[in-house]
């Protein structure tokens, strides 16, 4: 997830400089088709058939991704973007939120949330340090950009359970990734019929490529960390990416980072290790809900 977190903050750059020449519809579409070519010279070479059992798993794994994005997008449109980003970074706490949840569901008054509980805290800790640098703020007229970008939190949090439910039954990452691919490329493609296409301009057209290639590297890391690691510690540790654009941020961009916004990046880190200290000690939830 780190590894993941890394490759998507760098991805961001990308899109920075990409986004004064293409529209976000086209950065969507042109991520999916990189990721679309990659992957399938990835499975040749690795033997992995792109056939699936599951197609319909797939199909919600790209509705509520691509939903999420979109939503997200819009929510960056009309709210300021420290809001938008903390909101959507809500899916962390939402995920925990279904975790214990389903446990207290399925298990009932047997569930270990005793046991749970200090682990659901690093998470909510580590929101509170999202908050603190980012310092999200919202004004008169912004509740429907609000409850977008809070939903777009929610079918993030869907989409990364997804992806465990995949792996679960017995989807290789590359294939979900791929799958995922597509849905990008379809959505940006409808997206573009309505809002049009940018005129290529080189060499500002090869941030396309790193875009992409940032983004199947990205996917598969995280769709390999919701696969097969503990849930909340890897939507503990999804936070890192705030930390990684920070620095991005300071580095390249020539950005000041108040004394709050790095005692919430320490907030972000501590909580991360416990997270990890307290998984190996806890006692696991259901085995439908550890993964």
């Amino acid at each position: 997830m780190l590894l993941a977190s890394l490759f998507f903050a760098t991805m961001g750059v990308c899109i920075k400089f990409a986004s004064t020449h293409f529209n976000s519809f086209e950065i969507v579409f042109y991520r999916g088709l990189v990721g679309v070519a990659f992957l399938i010279g990835l499975t040749r070479a690795k033997g992995v058939s792109l056939a699936t059992n599951v197609p319909m798993m797939h199909v919600w794994r790209s509705v509520v991704g691509v939903t999420a994005l979109t939503a997200w997008f819009y929510s960056i449109a009309i709210l300021p973007l420290a809001t938008a980003m903390t909101l959507n970074y809500m899916s962390s706490v939402w995920i925990a939120a279904f975790l214990l949840g389903g446990a207290l569901l399925v298990q009932g008054r047997n569930a270990p949330i005793r046991q749970q509980a200090p682990l659901f805290l690093t998470v909510l800790a580590g929101f509170g340090g999202v908050a603190m640098m980012l310092r999200p703020t919202l004004g008169e007229g912004q509740a429907v950009g609000a409850l977008v970008g809070l939903m777009s939190g929610i079918f993030s949090a869907f989409a990364y359970l997804q992806v465990a439910a995949l792996a679960r039954a017995g989807e290789p990452e590359s294939r979900t990734v791929f799958y995922f691919s597509i849905g990008a490329v379809a959505a940006g493609a409808l997206g573009m019929v309505f809002v049009g296409a940018s005129d290529w301009h080189w060499p500002s057209a090869l941030w396309l490529l790193p875009i992409g290639l940032l983004a199947v590297f990205g996917q598969l890391c995280m769709t390999r960390a919701y696969s097969s690691g503990a849930t909340m510690v890897v939507a503990n540790l999804q936070y890192s990416g705030i930390v990684f654009a920070a620095l991005y941020s300071l580095t390249i961009f020539g950005d000041q980072l108040p004394l709050i916004g790095w005692l919430g990046m320490g907030l972000i880190i501590v909580s991360g290790i416990t997270a990890t200290v307290l998984r190996a000690r806890a006692v696991p939830l259901a085995p439908a809900e550890d993964h």
